[in-house]
């Protein structure tokens, strides 16, 4: 019965450790819906700026422009307002960065070739593939400063994951607080480097299909099994030999 026990242990650890590792793969055949084969849409607005409070502090949002944006996640970052530059600056509005991309970059069969990892403001990616980078369109991803003082929407990003499809809508803004500094948009999607990212104050934020995929559900059952195993391995009376 030990030799059975251990043989799952050892077993469930090597499924945990490579579905790990491949958790966040995407799939080779994307089920994707017909709006992420779309550009994101914006359009010129004139709205008066307008105050949001959150975690205390009031923040002053300039929209410029409405916005939509259909995207699959390929990184992001969350964002809690204690720590590094976003407790220097005191911004508690800036909840996350997610990383998107759309049109045939998202449909591309070379998108797990290509690394994605978000920086405390940037999205980066390389690899290593000619294949993937020829089909990779820099103009179709986009690092988008996510900002709201509704706990509705905050939750809702939480939840997200890469691989995920989701939409965002909303206003491309600058926010500011008072002695805090000020953060602008980006308003076209072929800009790069410094000041490149779509600052939007979020009204509407909707995960629309899960990026679940086999090795999440392999990751979690091998961690279930491992912990069962553990327990009836401590639980199973001694016998000598």
């Amino acid at each position: 019965m030990t030799k059975i026990i251990n043989l799952v242990i050892f077993i469930s650890i090597v499924l945990f450790l490579v579905s790990f590792l491949k958790r966040n793969e995407f799939s080779e055949e994307l089920d994707a819906v017909v709006e992420l084969n779309g550009e994101p849409k914006q359009s010129p607005i004139q709205k008066p700026a307008f105050q949001a409070g959150y975690s205390g502090i009031e923040y002053t949002v300039e929209p410029q422009y409405e916005y939509q944006l259909y995207g699959l996640v390929v990184s992001y970052r969350h964002h809690d307002g204690d720590s590094m530059l976003h407790k220097l600056w005191n911004d508690h509005l800036n909840m996350a960065d997610v990383c998107v991309v759309w049109g045939k970059t998202a449909l591309s069969a070379y998108l797990n070739l290509i690394d994605f990892w978000n920086g405390q403001f940037t999205c980066n990616f390389k690899t290593n593939s000619n294949i993937a980078w020829n089909s990779f369109d820099q103009n179709q991803i986009s690092n988008n400063h996510l900002i709201s003082n509704d706990d509705t929407i905050r939750k809702k990003i939480k939840k997200l994951s890469i691989g995920d499809q989701i939409r965002v809508s909303g206003y491309l803004s600058s926010y500011a607080s008072k002695g805090g500094g000020k953060r602008g948009t980006s308003t076209v999607r072929t800009d790069t480097g410094n000041g490149a990212c779509e600052t939007i104050y979020v009204k509407e934020f909707d995960i629309i299909k899960s990026g679940k995929n086999i090795w999440r559900t392999i990751m979690n059952l091998s961690l279930f099994v491992f912990i069962l195993s553990i327990l009836i391995y401590v639980a199973a009376p001694f016998r000598a030999n």
